[in-house]
């Protein structure tokens, strides 16, 4: 019972903060309603709510942007105690995503020096949050990258799980940094049989200025395949960020969905990146009013949308049966009629793995050493 009290909250703070991101602030007739609940609720919130609000928004990567719309309500209804709340979790997540921004800048310019593509991949994606971990993707050697971050950085390198091997993974440790350094090295996907989107992002990629410091970043089109990949192939579960960046990225133009289908189709995903658009699309319009304008030919390939979703444990749970095993299946398809086979094989070890981990946890409550 108390499990099912708890789960309950957390779904009220998930509405809470999907209304706060998405819905239009003057509201509108259709959204009056739910703008002057959420008011009412919000300002009514306990230390202890706020806190738990502030942990989902932390664990959905839109802390930043969560409390500075919090904040703002908060001064609006000349609520100086929770403003307060909000500034100083504010001013604490500002200060950690300063302190990483300046070990990521140093780590890539390391990387430059060495004439090394690199590319910051997911993290940035969130901006003004940033992601728990730092990851980067490049095509330099994983004996090029271990001997750099051990020489520059004193870096520690991570015990490596199945999965990270066959994935291409490697992940750092470095002093002063509490975020984990993880380096992509050559594949991409669970387990890296994305080698052709791989090989090609750093050349793809482009520069975006975060401050005061440059980075590279991939191009939008491979921003959005590594999203899917992520969501519909590996994790199963969307976080708010990824609702919210991906609609920040559509309301800027930055979406040339042709270019995205040849890329996808090219890497077998296509359908799954079309579906990972459509639940974005089904959730912006569920909270914000009006969902994305994709072309038919995305809504055509999409093999289910945003009815299909539901909340449990902190994020938007993407089922796996039937929908998502489809979404492999094809995948693994497409890997085999290109004759790429030994991507084939390794994607086909996937639900092996999955066995694996599932496995694993019940019987040490841990999936470390497997996924």
């Amino acid at each position: 019972m108390t499990r099912r009290i708890a789960e309950i909250a957390s779904l009220q703070s998930m509405k809470f903060l999907s209304c706060m991101l998405l819905a239009p602030r003057d509201g509108g007739d259709a959204f009056s309603p739910i703008m002057a609940e959420l008011n009412r609720d919000i300002r009514a919130i306990s230390r202890e709510q706020f806190e738990n609000l502030v942990a989902l928004a932390n664990s959905n990567h839109v802390i930043v942007r969560g409390l500075v719309v919090f904040g703002d309500m908060m001064r609006e209804a000349k609520d100086e105690v929770r403003a307060e709340w909000a500034e100083t979790a504010l001013t604490a997540e500002q200060a950690r995503i300063t302190k990483a921004l300046g070990f990521l800048q140093d780590i890539c310019s390391a990387f430059e020096d060495k004439e090394y593509g690199i590319a910051v991949i997911k993290s940035l994606d969130h901006w003004p949050d940033l992601g728990s971990d730092l990851d980067l993707y490049t095509n330099a050697s994983s004996e090029d990258v271990i001997n750099l971050m051990q020489k520059r950085f004193d870096a520690q390198i991570s015990t490596r799980s199945w999965g990270d091997r066959l994935a291409g993974k490697w992940n750092f440790v470095i002093a002063g940094l509490p975020e984990a350094v993880e380096i992509h090295i050559g594949r991409l996907g669970q387990t890296g049989e994305q080698a052709g989107i791989a090989s090609r992002l750093p050349e793809r990629s482009r520069r975006v200025v975060i401050g005061k410091q440059a980075f590279r970043v991939p191009s939008a089109s491979d921003r959005l395949m590594i999203s899917s990949l992520q969501r519909m192939y590996r994790h199963f579960y969307f976080r708010l960020c990824d609702i919210v960046d991906t609609i920040a990225l559509s309301a800027g133009g930055g979406i040339d969905y042709i270019d995205l289908r040849s890329a996808a189709t090219a890497a077998g995903i296509w359908e799954g990146v079309a579906t990972y658009l459509a639940i974005v699309s089904d959730y912006a319009q569920k909270y914000g009013g009006s969902g994305l304008e994709l072309p038919q030919f995305v809504t055509t390939a999409a093999r289910f949308g945003g009815d299909e979703v539901y909340y449990a444990r902190e994020y938007l749970r993407v089922p796996i049966m039937p929908q998502s095993a489809r979404l492999y299946g094809e995948q693994l398809a497409g890997l085999m009629r290109r004759r790429e086979l030994q991507n084939g094989v390794r994607l086909s070890l996937l639900p092996w793995l999955a066995t694996a981990a599932l496995v694993g946890q019940k019987i040490t409550g841990s999936d470390k050493g497997i996924w």
